[in-house]
Formats: structure tokens, C-alpha cells, sequence
């Protein structure tokens, strides 16, 4: 007849082992779902997209207008459309970097 002291310590052997095995599978485990971090940031940022679509478009006719009656300068509705081409390009951009170093 076994003593109850020495399936204690049988436990603690078999968790002993198992533990370790389960924080060596524990990052497959972690990566083989979505990222809800990823899946939020994306679904803000295609709201944002959205709602900046038609502001872009009226301050780009804004600034043309005020820029051809010459109340401003040139030089801010370039860089008031190279900010647009940046804003709406960003993922694009991220893309290209990324595949400049590798990552």
C-alpha cells in the first residue's frame, strides 16, 4: 500500500515536468490567434480613413480657392496636401519600411 505523502511528491514531480513543457508551447499557443490590439487598430484607423475622406477633399478646394485669390501662400496648401498624401499613405509607407529593413 502506497503512503499519501509519496503521490504528493509523485504530483509535484509530474508538475515539475509539465510546466516547463507548457511555457515551451505556451508562445505557439499565444500566436496562432489574431491580435485583438492589431484587429482594434485596424478597424480605428479604416473610422478615421473614413471620416477624413471628405474633410481632405473640402480643404483641398479651400485652400486652392484662398490660395488662387491670393490670401495664402502656395506653400501652405503643398504641404497641407503632401500632409494628406501622408495621412492616407501611412500603411503604404509602414509597408515600404519595413521592407527596407527586413522586418
Amino acid at each position: 500500500m502506497h503512503h499519501p505523502f509519496a503521490a504528493h511528491l509523485l504530483g509535484i514531480r509530474i508538475a515539475g515536468v509539465a510546466a516547463p513543457l507548457l511555457l515551451i508551447a505556451a508562445p505557439d499557443l499565444a500566436l496562432a490567434q489574431a491580435s485583438p490590439f492589431l484587429t482594434g487598430a485596424t478597424a480605428l484607423q479604416s473610422n478615421i480613413l473614413a471620416w477624413l475622406t471628405p474633410v481632405a477633399i473640402i480643404l483641398v478646394m479651400a485652400l486652392g480657392a484662398m490660395a488662387m485669390a491670393n490670401r495664402m501662400s502656395w506653400g501652405w496648401c503643398i504641404g497641407a496636401v503632401l500632409g494628406i498624401a501622408i495621412a492616407f499613405g501611412a500603411p503604404q509607407i509602414v509597408t515600404w519600411i519595413r521592407g527596407m529593413f527586413g522586418v
